[in-house]
């Protein structure tokens, strides 16, 4: 067992809640707000319904106290089933928190982790749930960055957000260090290496296979817990991989995560950004605008082209999203399915708009997602944004309010507004000390229906 192992090992299983600051419980609190919040919204999707009756059919619980409910649907099927119902679900609804130096996401696998989980083992603490949720993210980010620093081609985040999940359940369900060490190696060799630019070219509800990252750290510590083992983890215990731990329990990754304003691929939402100040700024209506250039960085400018016709598409389209922006001055569900994906409106900008790769832009990728626009109005003069960094994260934060606003707008329509602030309340209570899981785990598994 290596030395990077012993400090992960210890940091998992043996932190005690008074070791999380503060601070970093109430990030975790808003990040499984905000997490629930694209669940919920995700769940009359189509790719939410198939990954939970595709659970229902293939994952189902044979052995007592490995099962689960899954979240707002409340059929029982296995736990590693329920967790990639919920993870896919929520990943194909692209407005989840991630981790600029991951370039990808953590809390897809790691609330639908938690929520499966706890149904396999008796209640505990609020405190104590936010600390496995803050362990999931030290742990995933840390996977994400190394495995990132030491393959040449770019993978989805469940090639590494599944080692984050093996973390959560090797605290929660009371593993030995010996039976994590297996449970990360089998995840890690079994995770989905998938390449990210492949999704890009041509989006599909595989999204970044975070509904298999969720799969397999879940099976990963199941079999592990039986006595089945796995070469040790080389995003952990190569020694190319140490420094990437060597602040682990003392930078918070957790408090560092960004929150989408939009339900988006991330790369579009500096150009979205841009475009909204402009037109906030200069009091610009959609009818005045003659053409829209977008600069931005060689990932971003790979995005879908063109009118979408489905809503994969559309979540990985810069101009559509822009063009939603112009024309709606919001981006929400309702603008990514549906009879959005035919807005005449919108298809009429789409047109006006030019997308250019700029070096300046691709070499600050990933710290920077940077963009910047340029309006040409139908009088002829041209308004520049400059460089915009997209909004939501630590250079441009989100309020609280602005989050728990973003949940009440996602979870709302669904659920009803009652449930959906029960949720809200259950979530920010679960920092206190008398706070149960079961709080907020008595709301969040049954059927959506408004109440």
């Amino acid at each position: 067992m290596t030395d990077t192992f012993e400090t992960v090992a210890d940091f998992t299983l043996g932190s005690r809640v008074e070791d999380f600051p503060d601070s970093t419980l109430r990030a975790a609190a808003l990040m499984l707000l905000d997490t629930l919040g694209i669940t919920i919204g995700a769940g009359p999707m189509q790719a939410g319904r198939i990954a939970r009756d595709s659970a229902a059919a293939l994952y189902g619980a044979g052995e007592q106290g490995f099962g689960a409910r899954m979240l707002f649907d409340g059929r029982r099927v296995s736990v590693a089933g329920a967790a990639y119902a919920a993870a896919t679900q929520t990943d194909n609804l692209d407005g989840h928190d991630g981790y600029n130096p991951t370039k990808g996401h953590i809390g897809v696998v790691v609330v639908p982790a938690l929520a499966a989980l706890a149904e396999t083992i008796g209640d505990f603490s609020g405190p104590e749930a936010l600390a496995a949720v803050t362990i999931g993210y030290e742990v995933a980010g840390r996977a994400g960055i190394s495995l990132h620093d030491t393959v040449s081609d770019y993978h989805t985040s469940g090639a590494w957000n599944a080692l984050g999940v093996v973390a959560m359940a090797a605290r929660l369900r009371g593993l030995s260090a010996d039976q994590m060490r297996q449970a990360m190696g089998i995840a890690e060799y079994h995770g989905p290496r998938s390449q990210m630019m492949r999704e890009i070219a041509n989006p599909t509800m595989l999204h970044d296979g975070s509904g298999w990252g969720a799969l397999v750290g879940v099976s990963s510590a199941v079999l592990a817990e039986k006595g089945f083992t796995g070469a040790p983890a080389i995003t952990i215990e190569a020694e190319e991989a140490a420094p990437h731990w060597r602040d682990l329990g003392t930078f918070w990754q957790m408090e560092h995560q960004y929150v989408k304003p939009y339900p988006i691929c991330r790369w579009a939402h500096a150009a979205i950004d841009a475009t909204r100040a402009l037109i906030r700024d200069n009091d610009l209506t959609h009818q005045g605008i003659a053409a829209i250039q977008v600069n931005t960085f060689r990932e971003s400018a790979c995005l879908f082209q063109g009118m979408p016709d489905d809503t994969s598409k559309a979540q990985y389209s810069l101009p559509f999203a822009v063009a939603t922006m112009a024309a709606h001055g919001r981006i929400g569900v309702e603008h990514i399915t549906g009879a959005g994906l035919s807005d005449p409106l919108v298809a009429s900008i789409v047109e006006r708009i030019s997308v250019a790769e700029v070096a300046r832009h691709s070499d600050r990728f990933p710290k920077c997602r940077c963009a910047d626009v340029s309006i040409t109005l139908n009088d002829g003069r041209v308004l520049a944004s400059g460089d915009v960094h997209a909004r939501g994260g630590p250079e441009a934060p989100m309020s609280q309010d602005e989050v728990v606003n973003k949940f009440m707008e996602f979870a709302s329509p669904s659920l009803g507004a009652s449930r959906a602030a029960a949720i809200r309340n259950a979530v920010l209570g679960l920092q206190a000390s008398g706070s149960k899981f079961s709080d907020l785990g008595a709301l969040i598994y049954d059927a959506a229906g408004r109440t």
